[in-house]
């Protein structure tokens, strides 16, 4: 479980740092569209938003084997199912989307089964050295 949490916080403080630093290069990158000037504070708001879950992924790592990580692990699985469905609605609706969008899309649910499977502690080549 380790390996996974600290795959998740650096996806996620380097998703976070990104929109933080260049909100309108990674909106665009992400959904092929700029932004204008009012939809920064909501973008900047959850660019805070994946630097807490970086953070708290993190953190967890440090007790992978403790019941706050599992409980970490599962609010990430639910996010990262989430992100994936979310996104891929935007990239049905709003065909091709950016550059990104799909690789993203892929990402979330790689890293949704990759979150169950260790939920489930199932034997993978993952998480077999986790240990």
């Amino acid at each position: 479980m380790r390996r996974l949490l600290i795959a998740i916080a650096v996806i996620e403080v380097s998703a976070g740092a990104a929109l933080l630093g260049f909100p309108s290069a990674t909106v665009s990158l992400l959904f092929g569209s700029s932004l204008t000037p009012p939809s920064m504070a909501p973008v900047r708001l959850v660019a805070a938003a994946l630097l807490a879950l970086g953070i708290a992924n993190w953190l967890a790592s440090r007790r992978a084997q403790g019941r706050g990580a599992r409980v970490v692990v599962a609010a990430m699985t639910a996010y990262n199912f989430g992100a994936a469905l979310a996104l891929g609605v935007v990239g049905i609706v709003a065909w091709p989307g950016g550059l990104v969008l799909w690789p993203a899309v892929a990402l979330h649910t790689v890293m949704t089964v990759w979150c169950v499977v260790s939920l489930l502690g199932l034997k993978t080549l993952i998480s077999e050295n986790d240990k």
